[in-house]
């Protein structure tokens, strides 16, 4: 039985990324074969519709470019994922880099002007809280590291 792992289903290739499209990453499809892959997409999950307003994390806050503040939204996602991994016994999580949601380290500092600030999204600050390991999904080798795959 393979050890299931959380990803970021845009990573994926689902179309639930702020803009209705996704961030399919074929490097992903080289874990297929040491994981069972749970996707999520927190941001959905918290009720928020795709396409919707990009957003950026502040903070506590979470604010969409037209200003609304869309943290409970985000909030309420990283509880449901966090819920996920813990009903089905997983530890680790590939997760889409600078997102308010699955960013990992490194986020969009808030000013929607692509500078990047020190810090996690909500979601991944939340499983990272709770023992849940975040791989950015630009660090996939490390996954493959992790099960004698490179």
């Amino acid at each position: 039985m393979k050890e299931k792992l959380l990803v970021s289903a845009c990573l994926l290739g689902e179309n639930c990324k702020y803009s209705g499209g996704n961030n399919y990453t074929p490097e992903v499809e080289a874990l297929r074969a040491q994981y069972e892959f749970v996707p999520v997409c927190p941001e959905q999950l918290g009720g928020l519709p795709t396409p919707r307003s990009p957003a950026e994390r502040t903070g506590a806050r979470v604010v969409n470019r037209d200003g609304a503040d869309v943290t409970e939204a985000f909030r309420l996602g990283a509880e449901k994922t966090l819920e996920t991994a813990r009903m089905l016994g997983i530890t680790k999580a590939l997760f889409q880099v600078r997102s308010p949601s699955c960013g990992s380290g490194t986020i969009y500092d808030g000013t929607f002007s692509g500078t990047l600030a020190s810090g996690s999204g909500v979601t991944a600050e939340l499983l990272e809280e709770n023992g849940i390991k975040i791989y950015p999904s630009n660090r996939i080798p490390l996954l493959l590291a992790e099960k004698g795959e490179l």
